[in-house]
């Protein structure tokens, strides 16, 4: 399981270890928080194709489907 901070994803570089249309490298481009200071929207950015993306932040967590940085 990665270990991701609600507070740090901002510009945080992550992989998709089961590229689509040869999207593998995604960076987080806006995070918006509620009044409670939780996470209401994370969208990432592929960094090939430019194309945007909301996901779940929690779903970076799933070490089988991401991993932090870009390899």
């Amino acid at each position: 399981m990665n270990a991701v901070s609600p507070k740090s994803l901002m510009k945080s570089k992550w992989t998709h270890l089961q590229p689509v249309n040869k999207e593998r490298h995604f960076m987080v481009t806006r995070v918006s928080y509620d009044e409670d200071q939780r996470v209401e929207l994370c969208e990432l950015e592929a960094v090939m194709t430019g194309r945007v993306q909301a996901i779940d932040w929690r779903s970076l967590k799933d070490n089988s489907k991401w991993q932090q940085g870009w390899r």
